[in-house]
């Protein structure tokens, strides 16, 4: 286990003496821009120093953040899905690490939104999300599997005859460490998936700070270890064959957009940052066009390159958005329009496909707004490169490009799955 971070014993994602949320703060508001701008105060140093942001995610739950999507009749705030994006935009300007540690909380949020009405598995996790809890999850492994829905992790029945009992590893358990309930995904005896609902201190449950990625350090992308951890029925949920399993869902288009979301909250911390370090700078280059670097057309046209790129990056995500909630208002007994689906995973795959084609070199191109100095440990400014270049690595652009291609001139369906 990683020593360098900070871990409570007690999960921070649990609320505060077991009390329901408190009320949501409204988008827009002065509250949550304070509440945000104290967490971007403390973002540099936690990163630098691997401080975990347990404090953080749980003022972020306490705030009712956690619940924005939920209808207001369901005890949520009931936003648009354009919103959301925004808000989380917000968030990833202020701390990346931050909004991508709430990445499967919000998917579960949204997964739940999905089901019917009727569905008992919505009023019981909807009811644990009002009152603030966080969800983590136990998806992807570390195995000679292709990626997919295929797991060495297992579930089986518990010999009791009640229940079921998980084994196996799972990795990329982003923001689990955080959390007080996690999703773990696992194969049943028969092959089929199948899904386990449990919170982290479950025992047999291990968590470990072991992820050692060059970006994104504080997300608890780590491990998550399942030692015969006991699964009651009411927790377990069984889906089907992993080969059959292609039914339409807006809800993968939305895990790879929130990736874009997080870059676009970057690209505006970038600006952010570029703003700033001109504006303290107090000397200029020989040869330079101005003696003050605020006063050098070159300097600022850097910075006004970097606003644009912040600027389209944002409007690409929150358009991709729209996209995505004309596929959620055509839900149906727990299912969107497949059509309206593809639309969804078209939009997010070419999302990412142009957000990447510059967010890496905007990340980078704050140093020529600094010079040698902006590379200072001191500054950290490298954290927004690698937080950039980490998050974009989570599946390959080549392949969404050319996805989307085949869309365009053959009419090919896009894959329906949370990997594209």
């Amino acid at each position: 286990m990683t020593t360098s971070a900070v871990i409570t014993p007690v999960p921070a994602g649990k609320p505060r003496n077991g009390a329901a949320a408190h009320p949501i703060l409204k988008l827009d508001s002065p509250e949550l821009k304070a509440l945000l701008d104290e967490l971007a105060a403390g973002a540099s140093e936690r990163e630098a120093k691997r401080i975990a942001p347990h404090e953080q995610i749980r003022q972020i739950a306490d705030a009712g953040l956690g619940r924005l999507r939920i209808p207001v009749a369901e005890g949520g705030a009931g936003i648009s899905l354009r919103d959301l994006f925004r808000f989380l935009i917000q968030l990833g300007e202020a701390d990346s690490n931050l909004v991508h540690i709430l990445r499967v909380h919000y998917w579960f949020v949204e997964a739940q939104l999905q089901r019917a009405a009727t569905d008992p598995r919505r009023a019981r996790n909807l009811a644990l999300i009002n009152q603030g809890h966080i969800f983590g999850n136990g998806f992807s492994e570390q195995s000679q599997r292709a990626v997919g829905l295929y797991f060495d992790t297992t579930i089986t029945p518990d010999p009791s005859g009640k229940g079921h009992r998980l084994n196996g590893k799972k990795y990329y358990s982003t923001g689990s460490l955080y959390s007080s309930y996690t999703a773990i995904f696992a194969s049943t005896p028969a092959g089929k998936v199948a899904a386990a609902i449990i919170p982290i201190d479950r025992e047999g449950l291990t968590l470990e700070d072991d992820w050692d990625g060059f970006g994104q350090r504080l997300t608890g992308t780590g491990s998550t270890i399942l030692d015969n951890v006991f699964v009651a029925e009411e927790e377990f949920e069984e889906f089907g064959n992993p080969d059959e399993l292609q039914p339409p869902s807006y809800q993968y288009a939305f895990l790879q957009l929130y990736l874009q979301a997080v870059a676009a909250g970057i690209l505006r911390a970038v600006r952010n940052d570029a703003v700033a370090l001109v504006r303290r700078r107090k000397r200029n280059f020989s040869h330079a066009q101005a003696t003050a670097p605020s006063a050098d057309p070159q300097v600022l046209q850097v910075v006004g390159e970097i606003a644009a790129d912040a600027f389209a990056a944002e409007a690409i995500v929150l358009s991709a958005a729209h996209v995505i909630e004309q596929a959620f208002h055509t839900v149906s007994d727990g299912l969107p329009d497949r059509a309206a689906a593809e639309r969804a995973q078209i939009a997010s795959a070419q999302a990412k496909v142009a957000i990447d084609r510059f967010a890496h070199e905007t990340a980078s191109r704050l140093f020529d707004a600094g010079g040698a100095s902006a590379t200072q440990a001191v500054h950290n400014l490298d954290r927004h490169w690698r937080n950039a270049r980490t998050a974009s690595t989570h599946n390959p652009t080549f392949a969404k490009a050319t996805a989307v291609g085949d869309f365009y001139v053959n009419g090919k369906a896009p894959p329906l799955n949370g990997y594209f």
